[in-house]
């Protein structure tokens, strides 16, 4: 077997090898195929993890092959390892700002990052006994190393060995995408798949993307101590609200985090050991040097070599697997999971879609991927956080919408917490409480947002959400205000009037 997967990992020293033992273990020997599969997974992500251990736990025979580290971005090079970074990073920033809080400040080194980055690999290879072989192989489940591909429309071939199968999952995530910049390939750069390799503390780091994964990892490189400048080409998130956009933009500048909006890479080179990277935008041309380049500029799913052809599943280099609602491919038994096939490209989007999965591949179900109400977060700070749709996707919709909002910076918990910077906003249906989407901006919007998502898969109207009782001081006390502006707009002038009479004749 290759030795080819290993490239993700370094150094190589007792928590990554631990964290190999786990999820590509070197002595693993791939069990005998069983004469025909319930289902076979192709891709141990999270998706996949979830679609094998789901169909063992229910009676079904399951194999489940991965080519490279089980487990997939989330463990390895994704969720886990950047909150780990994001953590430190956070202390990092109050420590040196104590002095709001009455303390006296103090700052990190650049000593302490091998330490930090210790400390990530540990917690790393401390979770990955979840996604282990040993623990699949204990549920059930055949597991099987090696590069999968369709031999057909009802099996799959694996290191010389043929599975057959009723049904199959296609979960094999997706993958940094590498930009067609002149000179990047040979000034060579980082991507979330290689950045948490590093043991030094780059002087200066240049972000190229301004998605999730860049102003995360850009304000928590920028806050251990690297001069960080980020290039996007449009506004910080695009894909967020414009205010929410805005405000991380300035919390940014705030913090020493130099952005070029509205500007592109033209070229990369490298002299004297840095790298000097062209980009054209709003200020014109100039070349920006830096010691590291980070490229967090989308994602592109893996399609390449499944031989999709032979199972008669379609599939398009820059989308991926096709799957209609049912997530079913162009095969009516080869289903499809995660970022491979979704635009949603979140582990809890995987985990979910998944769980559809199983039930249509398995029972027949007609469980549809347009039903989930899906929630998403961006882990900077402060958080920002939406379920449901915009303002503007609303309006694309022919629906007419009313927005309440409500600013942080009026919410006790967050004022005495020295967090006070953002908001809760919610859109509803126009002369209704039915709550389209809402956006969170705060420092556990995260958290906060599970409210919001759990009163839309209930059918409960914001007005409703004015009755939920928050505990005091909470920062969640901004959504109940939000709920309290909504049920004021439904009094009319009469029963204001009739109100104001009953409080000065109770008063009197």
């Amino acid at each position: 077997m290759s030795d080819s997967w290993r490239f993700a990992l370094e150094p190589m020293d007792d928590s990554n090898r631990t964290l190999l033992s786990n999820v590509h273990p070197d002595t693993w020997k791939n069990p005998k195929p069983a004469p025909m599969y319930n289902l076979v997974v192709v891709g141990a992500g999270t998706a996949g993890l979830v679609c094998a251990i789901g169909a063992a736990g229910l009676g079904a025979k399951v194999a489940l092959v991965e080519r490279h580290l089980m487990g997939g971005d989330c463990l390895n090079v994704g969720c886990v390892p950047s909150k780990s970074l994001i953590r430190p990073a956070r202390l990092a920033h109050e420590m040196k700002n104590a002095a709001r809080l009455g303390l006296t400040g103090a700052k990190t080194e650049p000593e302490d990052f091998p330490k930090i980055m210790e400390r990530l690999r540990k917690i790393r290879a401390g979770i990955s006994p979840h996604d282990s072989a040993q623990r699949f192989t204990e549920a059930g489940v055949d597991v099987f190393f090696g590069e999968g591909r369709f031999a057909g429309p009802d099996r799959v071939e694996v290191a010389g060995q043929t599975l057959r199968f009723k049904k199959a999952v296609i979960a094999t995530g997706a993958r940094a995408a590498h930009p067609d910049i002149e000179g990047l390939e040979e000034a060579g750069f980082l991507t979330n798949e290689t950045v948490f390799n590093l043991t030094s503390l780059p002087a200066s780091l240049l972000v190229i993307g301004g998605g999730p994964i860049g102003c995360e990892l850009a304000q928590a490189f920028a806050r251990l101590g690297s001069k960080v400048v980020i290039v996007s080409r449009g506004r910080l998130l695009p894909r967020e609200d414009p205010e929410a956009s805005e405000l991380l933009a300035s919390v940014f500048r705030r913090e020493g985090v130099q952005t070029r909006i509205n500007a592109q890479p033209l070229r990369v080179a490298s002299a004297h050991g840095k790298k000097l990277v062209t980009i054209t935008g709003e200020q014109g041309e100039e070349t920006l040097e830096c010691d590291q380049l980070l490229i967090g500029a989308g994602r592109k799913p893996n399609v390449e070599g499944l031989n999709l052809e032979a199972a008669g599943v379609a599939q398009d280099a820059r989308r991926g697997v096709g799957v209609d609602d049912f997530l079913r491919t162009a095969n009516r038994n080869i289903y499809a999971a995660g970022d491979v096939c979704m635009a949603s490209r979140f582990t809890h989007a995987a985990d979910a879609a998944a769980r559809i999965v199983l039930k249509n591949a398995l029972f027949r179900g007609r469980a549809r991927l347009s039903a989930l109400n899906m929630p998403w977060c961006t882990y900077t700070e402060p958080e920002i956080a939406h379920v449901g749709m915009y303002e503007h996707d609303a309006g694309e919709l022919g629906m007419e919408t009313a927005v309440y909002k409500v600013e942080m910076s009026g919410n006790d918990r967050a004022i005495v917490d020295g967090e006070n910077e953002g908001f809760v906003k919610v859109v509803t249906k126009k002369g209704s409480d039915r709550i389209l989407g809402a956006t969170i901006v705060a420092a556990h919007a995260g958290e906060m947002i599970g409210e919001i998502s759990v009163a839309m898969a209930a059918g409960m109207g914001l007005g409703g959400l004015a009755n939920v009782i928050h505990p005091y001081p909470t920062q969640a006390e901004a959504i109940r205000r939000v709920a309290d502006a909504y049920n004021k707009t439904r009094l009319t002038p009469l029963v204001k009037r009739i109100f104001a009479g009953w409080l000065s004749w109770s008063r009197g």
